[in-house]
Order: structure tokens, then C-alpha cells, then sequence
């Protein structure tokens, strides 16, 4: 039997997670994880399943050895990927065949805080995406796909809202 993909997206494999969750609501709750460990000066890694560690560094600029894009750096990435895997989705689950899509991804970080000169924020003040999606869909079909996009990004919801955050050092 030939599995139904519209983008490469597994339609059948969404299917049956939707329908799973409808059934149980239970599993709709997950957990992720990462293990960070440290390698000097600004070096890091992430190690996320079992996946090769993410690299971790800060560019000359900011004293690090630029081995690796910085955390900050990281984090516009994991908001461009998880707006991706929307726009792949929905598009798919409207039947609506992507030719290309880019996602700029860019935020300004005031450093006062970080590097203790001042109180304040030491997070982005603003972060601003610009969408490039070129696909087969009607204009309406389109705006849906953005609106539903935006209305449901998990990485979205979690750095536009305050978040519970809970940081302990272990004994």
C-alpha cells in the first residue's frame, strides 16, 4: 500500500496522530529534552535524541571562537524550522503543493543586561520574520495557511508569552 504524501509530508502518519489524540487526550501531552554539556570558553553542545550534538559558540565579537552559531542564533533558527514544519502541514493537509519556501528570521538582543552594565532584558526586544512561500494555492488558500501557521507554532506560543521557567542547580 502507498502511503499518501502531499510535500513529502506522511498525511496518513498526521491522520492517525490526530485521530490517536481525539481518542485519548491524554496523548496530546509530551515532553522534549536536551543535554547540554560544556567544552570551554563559549563552547557547548546539545544533545537531542540521538542526533549528532549541536554545536554551540559565540562569534569573535563577543569572545568566543565562532565554531558554532550562538544560542540566540539558534533560536531564531528553531522558530524559522518549527514555522516550516507548519507551513509544510498545513499546506499538505489543504491539498496545496509547495514549490519553494524561505524564512528569514531576525532579532534585536540589546547586550546592557547580558554583559551586566544595566538591569533589564537581556532577551530579544523584537524578533521579525519575513515568509517567502511559493506554492500552488489560490491567495485565500494562502492566508489560511499563514493565519493557521501563526495561530499555532509551538516554538511561536513559547517566546511570544511569558513561560513558566524553573532553573535549579543540582546538588
Amino acid at each position: 500500500m502507498a502511503t499518501t504524501t502531499i510535500n513529502d509530508v506522511n498525511l496518513e502518519a498526521v491522520s492517525e496522530l490526530i485521530n490517536k489524540i481525539k481518542e485519548s487526550p491524554e496523548n496530546a501531552a509530551t515532553k522534549w529534552q536536551a543535554e547540554v554539556n560544556w567544552h570551554g570558553a563559549f563552547r557547548s553542545d546539545a544533545k537531542i535524541r540521538d542526533f549528532d550534538p549541536i554545536v554551540s559558540d559565540e562569534p569573535p565579537g563577543l569572545g568566543g571562537t565562532n565554531s558554532g552559531p550562538n544560542p540566540v542564533e539558534q533560536l531564531l533558527g528553531a522558530l524559522g524550522n518549527c514555522l516550516a514544519v507548519g507551513y509544510a502541514a498545513n499546506a499538505s493537509i489543504a491539498g496545496v503543493t509547495i514549490k519553494d519556501l524561505r524564512i528569514e528570521v531576525e532579532g534585536d538582543v540589546d547586550l546592557h543586561t547580558f554583559l551586566g552594565l544595566t538591569q533589564g532584558n537581556a532577551g530579544y526586544e523584537n524578533i521579525r520574520v519575513k515568509v517567502h512561500l511559493d506554492c500552488d494555492g489560490s491567495e485565500e488558500q494562502v492566508q489560511t495557511i499563514h493565519n493557521n501557521v501563526v495561530s499555532t507554532s509551538p516554538v511561536g506560543h513559547s517566546i511570544s508569552r511569558p513561560v513558566s521557567l524553573d532553573i535549579q542547580l543540582a546538588s
